[in-house]
């Protein structure tokens, strides 16, 4: 229980520091207002599309009974776009970490606290990805809002493991900007590093192709994006969930060994 009670101190600290300084409110209002964005113009092509198909309808009687699908036109993409959002958000929520810490020489004190560096580690880690949650769940309103006036709501599975998808991305990035946030002083520094080792992340499921060798396709099975696409269309495999917590639970390892090693040798 003291081991918990200590990760929520630090969970408790960086959110203060967080909605203290414009890092969340900032993020907040890019992630919705890039979220309503997506979802206005997903839909208003939704809608062309179904009123095309219902002129089709109504010329050829045969294709009457046509419906196009809320989660192929609307949901997936909206996440498959938030996802490229995550990419640049993930590195504004883990920049300061442990930068901020060393620039202001307060990492002694965590260092000379009762709490251990795994601790210590994984409080930072729960805060930004309970932020970056509190992102994903106040973008979603626009989508409850379909359930609320849809006459064919969309299914709810795809939504979900979409969600899930995003979340589990996202903390992944979060837990290898984690260790980064470890290397340096300077939040900027740490910022660019996060963001270009994000990138590299993104980059490796291009390497997916019908062609390519077995290089290329564990290449392509390390990349995040390649484990999104089934989880957006609704599709929950074991493999996908399991790469992503590999991924996180790396980078947390990752950050501990570090903020350790800098412990010996201090």
């Amino acid at each position: 229980m003291t081991a918990l009670r200590n990760v929520a101190a630090i969970v408790q600290k960086e959110w203060h520091h967080y909605f203290a300084s414009p890092i969340a409110w900032v993020a907040l209002f890019v992630w919705t207002m890039l979220f309503g964005i997506f979802f206005y113009f997903g839909f208003t092509f939704f809608l062309e599309q179904s009123m095309r198909v219902a002129q089709q309808g109504m010329q050829y009687p045969g294709g009457a009974g046509m419906k196009l699908s809320l989660n192929e036109y609307l949901i997936r993409p909206v996440m498959q776009n938030m996802a490229v959002v995550a990419l640049f958000i993930a590195p504004m929520l883990t920049m300061r970490l442990f930068a901020e810490e060393k620039r202001q020489g307060t990492i002694e004190l965590l260092a000379t606290s009762p709490v251990s560096d795994l601790q210590v580690v994984l409080g930072k880690f729960f805060a930004a990805s309970g932020l970056y949650l509190l992102l994903i769940l106040a973008g979603l309103v626009n989508v409850a809002l379909i359930w609320t006036y849809a006459e064919n709501p969309p299914e709810w599975r795809p939504v979900v493991t979409g969600a899930l998808g995003l979340f589990l991305l996202g903390s992944s990035f979060l837990a290898m900007g984690t260790f980064v946030s470890t290397l340096t002083r300077n939040q900027i520094v740490a910022g660019i590093l996060s963001f270009c080792l994000f990138l590299g992340m993104w980059t490796l499921g291009w390497a997916d192709s019908p062609t390519a060798g077995p290089v290329l396709q564990v290449v392509a099975y390390l990349g995040v994006t390649s484990h999104l696409e089934d989880l957006v269309k609704g599709v929950l495999d074991l493999k996908d969930i399991v790469f992503y917590l590999s991924v996180i639970t790396f980078g947390i390892f990752l950050a501990h060994q570090s903020v350790e090693s800098q412990r010996w040798r201090a």
